[in-house]
């Protein structure tokens, strides 16, 4: 082979293997999480017509769980999710359920996640005296849980966001409950993930009836008189939200790998 030759065959193995080292990037850069475009929805559990728990000073469920979503809101468009946006819904009973998946079908997101805040089976409540009122209050049980639905299209997806926000949580030092899981009637909840304070309820309209990978939140028990303030506080919801987006990059990037 003359000289001449050679050199086209060396340019040429050097223009292919340069034509697959900028595939290989482009195939990186594809595989890469896009926060901009990935949507996250917020459901805000209950409503202004049917709050949900009390806890233990009165507060309404609803209340908490309006003022948490809009930290994470923060928290998450700041890290550049920036399609994140909030469901609040009006009304009562499973008519306003059925509003928050008929939202979400829509347009369905990438995640949902629903924010609640935890009460206790009423056979544990205590009574106190708090700003001149009678109370109900439970301060046997405290810490997070997480539930996701079999029934939901997306389960694979939905465990796997469930998982990924346990993890983080737990690595920010906030403990879960294992209430749910307790042998009484009201819970019996089967434990998913032990290790991240993840359970199964396949009955949750919002996570049933989601096309989308849903999951749910109780971000604490409110009847715990200790809890109740954590909860209420700027660094227990910079906690929360911190490890929410932290699940959500991870979340993000496992489903463009995908």
């Amino acid at each position: 082979m003359g000289s001449g030759a050679r050199a086209v065959v060396i340019a040429a193995m050097f223009f292919a293997g340069a034509a697959g080292i900028a595939r290989a990037a482009g195939a990186a850069r594809a595989a890469e999480c896009r926060p901009e475009h990935f949507r996250v929805m917020l459901d805000v559990g209950h409503t202004v017509d049917q709050p949900g728990a009390t806890s233990a000073r009165g507060v309404s469920e609803h209340t908490f769980n309006l003022r948490l979503a809009k930290r994470i809101e923060e928290r998450l468009r700041d890290g550049g999710f920036v399609r994140t946006t909030r469901v609040v819904v009006r009304g009562g009973g499973r008519k306003q359920l059925l509003a928050r998946t008929k939202i979400a079908n829509a347009s369905p997101p990438d995640l949902f996640l629903s924010i609640h805040h935890d009460d206790v089976q009423p056979h544990f409540y205590g009574q106190w005296a708090f700003d001149g009122k009678t109370r109900n209050y439970s301060d046997r049980f405290a810490g997070w849980s997480i539930f996701v639905s079999q029934q939901n299209p997306r389960y694979d997806a939905s465990l796997a966001f469930a998982k990924s926000l346990g993890a983080a949580l737990v690595a920010k030092g906030l403990p879960f409950t294992m209430h749910h899981a307790e042998p009484i009637p009201g819970e019996g909840r089967a434990v998913l993930d032990g290790e991240r304070g993840v359970f199964r309820y396949d009955g949750l309209v919002v996570l049933k009836g989601n096309a989308a990978p849903a999951v749910l939140f109780e971000a604490g028990v409110i009847v715990n008189r200790t809890e109740e303030l954590a909860l209420a506080g700027r660094e227990r919801q910079d906690l929360i939200a911190g490890a929410v987006l932290t699940a959500v990059q991870e979340f993000c990037q496992a489903q463009a790998k995908r």
